[in-house]
């Protein structure tokens, strides 16, 4: 247990500078989009008055007010979620490709730990896991500091309202799909997220048993793995059954854990058995 703790612990380090500067990009990048839009949004609204000859109340009756949702789906505040959320799928690949082809081949001193293949298999998991994690946790917290900074930037003549943190999740897509409203759902999506990268994690382990071979098994596998999970609701769209949601809810969650578990264990055969050092 220590030996893999200390593996995690270690693929976190190997990351940390440029997790932290997403952070800080991301950190940067939305308390500059409510400063910045909400002083373009006045401006606006202050033109539209002068040019218009209206007064406060018909300016709000025709055009409505100011809320946080103008801000959470522009570019400044959605841009940096999406520009972590491309790091991290692209170092679900990095985490190992980096170490046959960095600098030293550190996978051939990774592969002789006295340690078994399978931890080294589950700490890049869990890094990445534990980083997704943890950059949702960053959002939430700074979030009600940027939708205070807002409220006390707006005059309350043009506030439509102030909205509370749990409502700006649900009216900007974004937020809504990083930051889930229930439990339930948070499990769902990131249960998702998880046989995702377990089914990458095995594709790659394909690649590197078998190189080019590897790579068709790679894609094959992955083919396999979504057709089998979305079997029941091809099954509804194309065929003549039907499932009432909690019957495709718990279809979809059993067929996600044995995808997920088999992934894992295919995964870290291959690693164990097949990669070769």
């Amino acid at each position: 247990m220590m030996r893999y703790i200390k593996l995690v612990n270690f693929e976190i380090n190997r990351f940390s500078k440029i997790y932290i500067s997403l952070l800080l990009i991301t950190l940067v990048s939305q308390f500059a989009g409510v400063i910045f839009i909400t002083k373009s949004l006045l401006n606006d609204a202050r033109e539209i008055i002068s040019n218009e000859k209206l007064s406060e109340a018909a300016y709000i009756a025709k055009y409505g007010g100011i809320d946080f949702t103008h801000i959470a789906n522009t570019l400044l505040f959605v841009g940096p979620i999406a520009l972590s959320a491309v790091a991290l799928i692209f170092y679900i690949f990095l985490i190992w490709y980096r170490d046959w082809f960095g600098k030293n081949t550190f996978i051939y001193r990774l592969l002789m730990l006295p340690t078994s293949r399978f931890s080294i298999f589950l700490s890049k998991a869990t890094a990445i896991f534990l980083m997704v994690l943890g950059m949702i946790a960053f959002q939430i917290i700074i979030l009600p500091m940027e939708n205070a900074l807002f409220n006390s930037n707006v005059p309350e003549a043009f506030l439509n309202m102030e909205m509370s943190t749990s409502t700006i999740t649900k009216f900007s897509p974004i937020l809504a799909l990083i930051i889930p409203s229930t439990f339930t759902q948070f499990l769902i999506s990131y249960g998702i997220g998880l046989m995702i990268m377990s089914i990458l994690f095995t594709a790659i382990m394909f690649e590197r048993s078998f190189r080019i071979k590897g790579i068709i098994l790679g894609l094959v596998y992955c083919g396999i793995a979504a057709v089998l999970f979305l079997a029941p609701v091809f099954v509804m769209e194309f065929g003549d059954f039907y499932f009432y949601p909690n019957e495709l809810f718990g279809l979809l969650l059993a067929l996600g854990i044995i995808v997920t578990g088999s992934s894992v264990w295919l995964g870290s055969w291959l690693l164990k058995n097949r990669v070769t050092v």
